[in-house]
């Protein structure tokens, strides 16, 4: 991913030296498990530890060393273990002991997720905070609902982030649980047939990495995990989205109910000094789309050849690093956004006003029903009522009053009442209890 697109935390985690990293532990892990069954010996598994160590302390093998060995040898793993050994000398010939390339690069690769995963958990949990805080702030304030871009019912403006806090509790059990069936490693060599220690020596060293075994391999771990979690990835973007697509609606000029934070010195326009864009909103959901497209990538990825092609490798060193790199971008960037946006109660009213008391006339139709009237008889009431307030610009509750069978069936207090914000809006406080689990 590029650099503007690129915090410092998810940068380190798919960073070559830190991937070596994980590889060489994953390496000692298979190692350490020798020593104890007596594969290596004592003596031998104290050297080895010992120079690892030392390894460790020096940041782990130079990428640019593993470069030029790759330069040579066009095979990313054997550079690694021939750097390690110019580092550590004779003892590495026991690093790569009975693994092939996958046992170490999938293995690896779950550790790299589980660690991306994390700091996206956090994301999503700060984000979590702020949609809480404006459902909460922006309940009591009522706006105009809008179904297909056209003025709907009232609702409650804070529903609107209300909406959007449910929405990513469920994204957050998406991640953990995609999370977890990503935290599989294999060590069952070329084909997956364990044919150099069984595969309770293979599960007792994933669990010095705090993996699982994947039950069945092939030279790979089937790759309906990775897509699974990447198509997590792409829900979380689309979420974003959905947010950033309001938020870009609710700031056009003849709306005008919101409006991003505007820095100091910012500009929104190189030719026009008045404007004030919704880049933010526009931004993320750009990087919603990019977000969808590596989840198509990791589908392709699941069907491969036989016990393995590597038609994988390319899409994946891309799609992973970039993916969870350009979310925790996103939600990162959403969270600010949110925390700087400025709410216009007054334009809220104001459109609201301006949508007139037809906006009510779902609770005419349903109380008309409830007095005996058929729903078709007591739907062409209403609506005339309300076409006559639109083209005699007459007011809709004052025609209703005196419809001469709506008044036989309505008394006119009941009819005022039912064109009311505080009816329509009797129920958002139950919402909210039920959402937050609060008494009255």
């Amino acid at each position: 991913m590029i650099a503007r697109y690129t915090r410092p935390e998810m940068a380190w985690t798919w960073d070559d030296r830190h991937k070596y990293l994980m590889w060489l532990k994953v390496e000692m892990a298979v190692c350490e498990e020798l020593i104890e069954d007596g594969v290596i010996s004592k003596k031998d598994g104290l050297e080895l530890e010992k120079k690892v160590q030392a390894l460790i302390k020096k940041g782990g093998v130079d990428p640019k060393k593993v470069e030029e060995y790759e330069a040579v040898t066009r095979h990313d793993i054997i550079a690694f273990t021939t750097a390690i050994a110019e580092e550590i000398g004779p003892i590495s010939r026991f690093i790569h002991f009975g693994l092939t390339s996958s046992d170490v690069v999938d293995t690896s690769l779950s550790l790299l997720v589980q660690q991306a995963g994390r700091i996206l958990l956090e994301d999503v949990d700060h984000l979590l905070e702020i949609l809480r805080k404006q459902a909460e702030k922006y309940k009591d304030l009522p706006t105009i609902g809008r179904s297909h871009g056209i003025f709907a019912e009232p609702t409650s403006f804070g529903l609107k982030f209300l909406g959007w806090y449910c929405e990513w509790q469920r994204n957050r059990e998406r991640l953990v649980s995609s999370l977890e069936r990503m935290r599989v490693g294999k060590l069952s060599g070329a084909v997956g047939a364990n044919p150099h220690w069984g595969p309770d020596f293979e599960e007792r060293v994933l669990k010095r990495l705090k993996l699982k075994r994947e039950q069945v391999s092939t030279q790979v771990i089937p790759r309906d995990r990775h897509a699974e979690f990447l198509s997590g990835l792409a829900i979380l973007g689309a979420s974003l989205e959905r947010i950033a697509i309001e938020l870009r609606h609710l700031q056009r000029s003849e709306v005008g109910e919101v409006m991003e934070g505007f820095q100091k010195g910012q500009k929104g326009s190189s030719a026009m000094p008045h404007k004030r864009n919704p880049i933010s909103s526009e931004n993320i959901t750009g990087c919603a789309r990019v977000l969808r497209s590596y989840a198509q990538s990791a589908f392709e990825n699941i069907a491969l050849w036989h016990e393995r092609d590597i038609s994988h490798s390319s899409v994946e060193r891309i799609v992973f690093p970039d993916a969870t790199t350009v979310l925790n971008y996103a939600i990162r960037r959403m969270t600010s956004l949110l925390e700087q946006l400025v709410v216009k109660p007054e334009q809220v009213h104001s459109n609201l006003k301006s949508a007139g008391p037809t906006v009510f006339s779902g609770h005419y139709l349903l109380e008309l029903v409830k007095q005996g009237v058929t729903r078709e008889q007591a739907y062409s009431w209403v609506q005339q009522c309300a076409l006559d307030s639109f083209e005699k610009k007459q007011d809709f509750v004052e025609l209703l009053c005196r419809h001469d069978e709506i008044k036989k069936r309505l008394p006119e207090k009941k009819i005022r009442q039912l064109g009311s914000i505080a009816y329509q809006l009797r129920h958002v406080d139950g919402i909210y209890r039920k959402v937050f689990k609060l008494k009255r």
